[in-house]
């Protein structure tokens, strides 16, 4: 059964392979991303997020699922020496670079805890896999090249892991080294696999961040595999990295 919802400003979509009604489990999943995007979009006024900003310096209490987010960030803060953040220059509150991967590993576990073995949860390019979808096979993930939206740099094969990218060439520079404020110019993408999607994907910002250093750094931090491309064309891999297509820069 295939589920498709736009969340966060992005379409987010949902493959699952049992031989069972899905629809429950994939109603609680896409919820869990529903009450993120209220919770912690910038977007939105009265989002957590947003209050505890206008707020300026002023101790608000916050929800247990904001503490928890901004925990994970201050861990990859320190972990990167500085280079991930979750506060912009005026200290106000950045925490997109955590709550994306966050809520989509929150949404598959829904799906884990009612017992569907077989899925896919794709969370605008960010994905979480499970089992197969079909006859023992992986899964295919396809790693956009930063060339060309219509071309694949890659094709993974992957089962039971959650695979990130970052890159600035969908939404411009948008990523900063937190060590100086600077804009990231050594990759031009940086794509993780990891356990789960919350890990992926702030090691995919923290390796976009950190540059060619953070390619092997992030196997020290949780990552299965890395694959980058840096500003001269050149395919940076190490760890686990199977294929499904061959990694081509151009």
């Amino acid at each position: 059964m295939r589920f498709l919802e736009t969340v966060m400003g992005i379409p987010m979509s949902l493959d699952v392979r049992d031989d069972r009604d899905a629809r429950p489990a994939a109603e609680r999943a896409f919820a869990v991303l529903r009450e993120a995007d209220r919770r912690f979009s910038a977007y939105r006024p009265d989002s957590e997020v947003s209050r505890a900003n206008a707020a300026g310096g002023a101790d608000l209490p916050h929800s247990d699922d904001f503490r928890e987010a901004v925990a994970i960030g201050d861990a990859a803060s320190r972990a990167s020496g500085g280079a991930f953040r979750i506060r912009r220059a005026d200290g106000s509150w950045d925490l997109d670079g955590v709550v994306k991967g966050w809520a989509a590993a929150r949404a598959a576990r829904e799906l884990d805890i009612d017992g569907f073995r077989d899925y896919c949860l794709n969370a605008g390019g960010d994905v979480v896999v499970s089992g197969s979808p079909g006859e023992g096979r992986p899964w295919s993930v396809g790693i956009r090249s930063p060339h060309d939206p219509a071309a694949m740099l890659a094709v993974l094969a992957v089962t039971d892991c959650a695979v990130a990218t970052s890159g600035a060439y969908e939404r411009g520079p948008h990523i900063e080294d937190g060590r100086d404020r600077s804009t990231p110019s050594e990759l031009l993408s940086a794509t993780v696999i990891a356990d789960d999607l919350t890990t992926a994907d702030v090691l995919a910002t923290a390796v976009f961040a950190l540059g060619r250093d953070g390619v092997r750094w992030a196997l020290g931090h949780g990552a299965r595999g890395v694959l980058a491309v840096d500003v001269d064309d050149r395919l940076l891999g190490v760890g686990d990295l199977s294929f499904a297509q061959p990694a081509s820069a151009g």
